[in-house]
């Protein structure tokens, strides 16, 4: 190889140029001078604004993630925030069902408050009005309990009814509350009267929480539908109150009788406010007795009676 052909340069390594000082002062000058140039003459204004308009699509592509990430924290906070408005509205929203349906009861409340106040007129009896407590807690009975006992002029065997009909008999008194039998009870009887044919007949509960006719001839006249009242023959129920109607009428071939099952016309389930009325048999008057002195001046007159007959006898 020729000796010409040889670089005699030294490798970039080792070459040397200018000073990193004067590096330094150059650029440190070339600094102050830009600034106070655009400063005073704003000559780097276009080239700020070329810049700019370059990097805009650079930045906006740059903060896509950012916006993302911002934007999926408010749509989360958002979602957190709308949820918890949700359950507000739906708690708002049970509460109101809760007072609409507490009005709607109220409102039921009153209107058999009402049938009551009207009910009280037509009745020719005294009447002590008397809220249902609880039902009583023997499984082989229905029975009630009301608010009303002696103290307040409730005996044994007073007639409870309500706006729609009989419910049953007072059977048992306390002296602030009452024991009262349902109409329902397997051992209930009441005298009652066919509003259609004017046929007395008795109605008696069932073991199954319903009502029956019993002793009833097969060929009788007794037709589904057919509105028994009580008959007041009974001295304790007013005649004329509704007591059950008739659902079902079984004329057997091989029995004497029908069987004739009946629906009462007062729900005892959802009763709540009834009147209890004085028995018929508290306003009969009582026999009139004769005044003690009439009594005894009739004694003494018997007893006179011998004594002026043998006076008589006796004189001349």
């Amino acid at each position: 190889m020729p000796l010409g052909t040889l670089d005699r340069n030294p490798p970039p390594f080792f070459r040397q140029g200018y000073s990193a000082f004067s590096k330094l002062a150059f650029f440190s000058a070339l600094a102050v001078f830009l600034m106070v140039a655009d400063t005073r003459f704003r000559l780097a204004v276009p080239l700020r604004a070329g810049i700019a308009v370059v990097l805009n699509p650079i930045e906006r592509t740059l903060r896509v993630p950012v916006e993302i990430w911002n934007g999926g924290a408010g749509y989360l906070q958002g979602l957190k925030q709308a949820q918890a408005a949700e359950d507000a509205a739906r708690r708002q929203l049970a509460a109101q069902a809760e007072r609409a349906a507490r009005a709607e009861q109220l409102a039921a409340e009153n209107n058999r408050l009402r049938a009551l106040l009207d009910l009280r007129p037509a009745l020719q009896v005294k009447s002590v009005s008397a809220e249902v407590l609880y039902e009583a807690p023997d499984p082989y009975s229905r029975k009630v309990v009301i608010d009303r006992g002696a103290v307040h002029g409730v005996v044994r065997g007073a007639p409870v009814v309500n706006e729609a009909g009989v419910l049953g008999q007072v059977t048992r008194t306390y002296p602030l509350a009452s024991e009262v039998s349902l109409l329902i009870d397997k051992d209930a009887a009441i005298p009652v009267l066919n509003s259609r044919t004017q046929q007395r007949s008795a109605a008696f509960g069932t073991s199954d929480a319903g009502m029956e006719l019993r002793f009833i001839a097969g060929n009788a006249d007794v037709q589904v539908g057919d509105l028994l009242m009580t008959s007041g023959v009974d001295g304790v129920y007013p005649p004329g109150l509704p007591v059950a109607k008739v659902s079902a009428v079984d004329r057997r071939a091989d029995s004497g009788f029908a069987r004739i099952q009946l629906v009462p016309t007062a729900n005892a389930d959802s009763v709540r406010h009834v009147l209890v009325l004085e028995p018929i048999g508290l306003q009969m008057p009582k026999p009139a007795e004769a005044p003690a002195s009439a009594a005894s001046a009739a004694k003494g007159a018997a007893a006179r009676k011998p004594g002026r007959k043998a006076a008589e006898g006796g004189a001349p």
